[in-house]
């Protein structure tokens, strides 16, 4: 017999027994993780419909601003690879009630952050502490739940992937009018306080094993470290610095290089590495993660556009901005039960295939709007984006952890939320360039029409003339006037036709997509640890 005395075996999670009852303790854990799941996606957009009060409260500029959610990405996309091997030291319970404690610690610090820095600092330790949560919400799923329930549990984590992008801004704009922008981060105390209570009462006590932390990979985990948070860094920070035209942009763009590269060598020399990258060499892990990439930049940048568009050029307040983005967010929670059951009976494939054809569709029918575009017009297309991302977060969860041995299931899923979380700041990145860039294209082109010695222009700078001195304005200042009335129309109408390009760029990426889908196995529902793909 062994002795009391000896160190706990490395921790593995154990499958739940397919013919064993699920206990009602069992599955509030799992309620309790995929609440947190969402409480730390939620985070990432929650500040963006109140970054105007909180900058002006802090005495901040919006290029500054941008550093509240850099940091809050940067320090969640270090920490994601990192929730297996911490896990496995302190247990899962102990780990996910203890990393919630201190994220409500540091959300109540982000709420009374007295200038810049300290809402800087204070965010970096919230997407720290918070950034766990998203990879054990997948883990609770697949080993707490038998395979017969598992398309039940990974329809709802496929909720906390769609629908807390969509309704952070909601959220945060409602909270902010309000009761004033600490309340976006006081209110993580009602879902933090639930997930505590439940992990503690469903999940049962384990040993913890500190001599893993002797032996990790310190190395690679550094590189790591270094690698995700400079390409962090670099991506949200690039297009306002102008690129490679800033020497803090090239900085960081070399460290990310080497972080990574490092990261990847070192690993692969180690056969116990504390997140498997040999996962991605399974192609249907690469090809769900590569889509989860793409999935994610269309998730973030739809969230990220629209409310700037509806804030821009149709002046909506952030409540306003709310009331329309949550239609992508609403119709969701009646459509993923309809996606579970189809699950388990039909082609994933196929059902992916679905889902990136609506949200195709919903960008597509985004690509063509006007500046007098507002809440009527948008809300078909917001109802077919919500028809439609159900299918793909539960089928490309279920290719990603489809045949995936029990050792390996927390590497597979911190490095498919990490993947979907790198795709969504790509593809922010990338739109806010091509914002920048099709505007002053489309700009150049509108002007060259509205030219000064174009009849039609000299006929309505008239007729605007006229206006403003008919309403008492002198002469010389009128004409002036009008030629700045028809400057901003321009710009307005150029900045408009950049946000149709980037929802047509969109669209045609996700259309792109579906003959990718088409080079993973069949699958139809969440298989059990080590099982192929049905």
């Amino acid at each position: 017999m062994s002795s009391a005395a000896s160190p706990p075996a490395p921790f593995v999670p154990a499958l739940a027994d397919p013919n064993q009852r699920i206990e009602l303790r069992t599955w509030f854990a799992v309620a309790a993780g995929l609440l947190g799941a969402f409480m730390a996606v939620l985070d990432i957009q929650i500040t963006n419909s109140s970054l105007k009060d909180i900058l002006g409260s802090l005495s901040a500029t919006q290029e500054e601003g941008s550093w509240i959610s850099t940091a809050y990405l940067c320090a969640e996309i270090v920490v994601i690879p990192l929730t297996g091997l911490m896990a496995r030291v302190l247990g899962l319970r102990t780990y996910m009630v203890s990393t919630t404690a201190l994220f409500l610690v540091c959300s109540t610090l982000c709420g009374a952050a007295w200038n810049l820095p300290s809402m800087i600092v204070f965010r970096m330790m919230q997407g720290f502490t918070g950034g766990a949560l998203i990879p054990m919400a997948l883990t609770l799923v697949m080993t707490k739940l038998p395979p017969s329930k598992r398309a039940v549990g990974m329809a709802m984590f496929g909720l906390t992937a769609t629908m807390a992008p969509t309704l952070g801004p909601t959220l945060g704009g409602y909270l902010s009018e309000l009761y004033g922008w600490p309340s976006i981060f006081y209110i993580n105390w009602v879902p933090g306080v639930l997930l505590i209570l439940g992990i503690l009462w469903g999940l049962d006590k384990e040993g913890r094993n500190w001599s893993l932390l002797a032996t990790a990979d310190w190395v690679g985990i550094a590189f790591m470290a270094v690698g995700l948070g400079s390409l962090t860094i670099f991506l949200e920070e690039g297009n306002s610095k102008d690129w490679f035209d800033s020497d803090f942009i090239r900085l960081f763009a070399t460290l990310a290089a080497v972080g990574l590269v490092g990261w990847v060598a070192t690993s692969l020399l180690r056969d116990e590495p504390f997140v498997n990258l040999r996962l991605y060499l399974r192609r249907n892990f690469f090809v769900s993660a590569l889509l989860a990439a793409v999935t994610g930049m269309a998730l973030y940048g739809s969230s990220f556009l629209l409310p700037l568009y509806l804030g821009q050029i149709a002046g909506y307040t952030p409540m306003q901005i709310g009331e329309v983005i949550m239609w992508a967010g609403l119709p969701q929670l009646f459509i993923m039960p309809v996606a579970a059951i189809m699950s388990s009976r039909v082609d994933n494939r196929v059902m992916c295939t679905i889902g990136l054809g609506l949200f195709g569709t919903s960008c597509l029918m985004n690509g063509f709007m006007d500046a007098s575009v507002g809440y009527d017009q948008l809300l078909a297309s917001q109802v077919v984006r919500a028809l439609g991302q159900p299918f793909i977060m539960l089928t490309l969860s279920n290719f990603a952890m489809s045949g995936i041995s029990p050792k390996d299931m927390p590497s597979a899923s911190s490095l498919f939320n990490m993947t979907r979380n790198l795709g969504g700041s790509i593809g922010i990145a990338m739109l806010a360039t091509m914002l920048t860039n099709r505007q002053h294209f489309h700009s150049a082109v509108l002007g060259e029409s509205v030219s000064l010695m174009s009849a039609a222009t000299q006929s309505r700078l008239d007729q605007l003339t006229q206006g403003f001195i008919a309403s008492g304005i002198d002469p010389s200042r009128a004409a002036d006037q009008a030629i700045l009335v028809i400057d901003r129309i321009v710009r307005r109408e150029s900045y408009v036709m950049a946000y149709n390009d980037g929802f047509l760029v969109m669209a045609g990426v996700l259309f792109a997509c579906i003959a990718v889908l088409w080079f993973a196995d069949k699958v139809k529902s969440p298989s059990g640890g080590g099982a192929g793909a049905h």
